[in-house]
């Protein structure tokens, strides 16, 4: 076991004042949070953190996808900026560290270099992006894609559970869809882009490491799956006779579930994690069962032969039980890998610090998964308590937050101080 040093560089008392302050904002129970994107809450919250920015000194401002920007300006103002950042909406039964720490420890990390006098050699952008989660409009990574220039077509109507648009959230959280059009930055504009995170899962703890360097992200693939058979008397229509949805729904989830435990050891997960049921009635032959599902392998061609397989398995059990289909592919990344330069920076930071961090891949997405088709990016994972994450028990302890907050900071400043910017930390 490695014990890290906490050298004391960023101040770790006001990081972890300010992540138990803005989990007063949406809390549910003792310790969870409901932050739904373009929320009051998640308003409120937003807020708090612009405050906190100027606070620091960075220029403040919300674009017109809802993200949150703070820029520290460099001594060469139209150089490639160094982005720093993640985001601060939750899911419905959220935990208050999950996206919270890469803000907070990005604007700790450039509030430090304020205050030490350091003026990096381009901007430096702290970055709250707008509605990573994806759980009230059934799409994430809205900000991100939205400054990038990666939208969908019919993204703004996209309706949560209440039949609000997702442009009317905008626009009662203050923002003006109709500047969207044109707005993103261009291709050359952001150099690379660093992000702090809870690790959501239990490898650094079982390591018994504080944090961890992240090689790559798992390619994602959502899918909106609709069955469709027939709805009859649950008391008289024989068996033999019946077209079943949830039987059908329910032989999928479970190929789903089989498929991907199949290779020992992989990293392939596969989850269904909502599902509605039509007429939803205990006497009624369900009729029509919606459902999610969520594949995701840092492999693309297993998760490629996962995908195939199970097409052919709900096309299979549709044919069985005399059933129709829909499929609505909500999102598909192929796996991305963080740039070399930047792990390597990342390790050099950590051995200033006395420890050497284990290499490890993430299976959730982050906004780095889109500022990966645009940029180099890297990521530092921080060990959270037996790996929970969406959930009010998510835990990650003050000092493991202050670790990985203060090699945020110190590669930042590495990458801030090369007189040749960022092309010459490539070199």
């Amino acid at each position: 076991m490695t014990v890290s040093v906490f050298t004391g560089a960023i101040n770790k008392e006001r990081l972890h004042r300010r992540i138990e302050e803005l989990s007063l904002i949406g809390k549910i129970g003792d310790t969870g949070v409901c932050r739904l994107a373009l929320s009051k809450e998640d308003r409120e919250a937003v807020m708090l953190v612009k405050s906190w920015m100027e606070e620091a000194g960075l220029e403040a401002f919300i674009d017109p996808f809802g993200n949150l920007i703070g820029v520290l300006e460099g001594a060469n103002p139209v150089a490639p900026v160094l982005m720093l950042g993640s985001h601060i909406d939750s899911q419905p039964y959220g935990g208050r560290f999950d996206g919270v720490i890469g803000v907070l420890g990005a604007l700790e990390a450039v509030q430090t270099m304020v205050e030490s006098g350091f003026v990096p050699m381009m901007n430096i952008e702290v970055v709250a992006f707008c509605d990573e989660e994806g759980c009230r409009f059934n799409k994430g990574l809205f900000g991100v894609r939205g400054m990038t220039g990666k939208l969908e077509d019919g993204e703004l109507a996209r309706m949560d559970k209440n039949g609000i648009t997702r442009g009317e959230a905008l626009r009662q959280f203050g923002c003006d869809p109709a500047l969207i059009d044109g707005y993103e930055v261009t291709a050359d504009r952001i150099g690379a882009f660093l992000e702090l995170h809870i690790e959501q899962g239990p490898v650094l703890e079982s390591l018994e490491q504080p944090i961890g360097i992240v090689s790559g992200i798992s390619g994602p693939v959502w899918w909106t799956v609709e069955m469709n058979g027939f709805a009859g008397h649950a008391g008289s229509v024989p068996m033999p006779m019946r077209r079943d949805a949830l039987v059908g729904a329910a032989k999928v989830i479970a190929a789903l579930d089989a498929i991907a435990r199949e290779t020992p050891g992989a990293p392939t997960v596969g989850t269904v994690g909502s599902l509605s049921v039509f007429p939803d009635s205990r006497n009624i032959i369900p009729e029509k069962v919606s459902f999610t599902v969520d594949f995701r392998d840092i492999d693309l061609s297993r998760r490629n032969g996962l995908e195939a397989r199970l097409l052919k398995k709900i096309d299979e059990v549709a044919a069985e039980h005399g059933l129709t289909y829909s499929i609505r592919e909500d999102t598909k990344s192929d796996p991305r890998y963080c740039a070399d330069w930047i792990k390597d920076t990342l390790r050099a930071e950590a051995d200033n610090m006395g420890i050497s961090p284990p290499e490890l891949m993430s299976g959730p997405f982050h906004d780095s998964l889109t500022m990966s088709y645009v940029c180099d990016y890297g990521m530092i994972f921080v060990r959270c308590k037996e790996g929970i994450s969406h959930n009010p028990k998510e835990y990650s302890s003050p000092d493991d937050i202050a670790h990985g907050a203060e090699l945020l900071y110190l590669a930042a400043r590495r990458i801030g101080g090369n007189e040749g910017g960022i092309e010459a930390c490539r070199r």
